[in-house]
């Protein structure tokens, strides 16, 4: 885990295999309602976290855009809003 405190300093990977043991938790079929109810909430939070990892990692993709006549990087965003 990252510095920092609680889970918006968790990496991508770290709240992927959050998600995945939540799931793996919902699916045994052997929790009571209320640790269902807490592996599900836990579940959300965690595919939330990774969208939002997603999206920062998209914005920092460049993509190499050709202007007048020479390759330049330019942000994803800016390449896609071309098109």
């Amino acid at each position: 885990m990252r510095e920092g405190t609680g889970e918006d300093s968790l990496t991508f990977e770290e709240a992927l295999e959050r998600l995945e043991q939540a799931v793996e938790r919902l699916e045994s079929g052997e929790l009571t309602l209320e640790q269902a109810l807490e592996a599900y909430e836990e579940g959300v939070r965690m595919a939330r976290i990774c969208a939002q990892r997603l999206q920062a990692a998209e914005a920092r993709l460049l993509v190499l855009s050709q202007q007048q006549g020479r390759d330049v990087a330019v942000p994803l965003e800016d390449e896609e809003e071309k098109r």
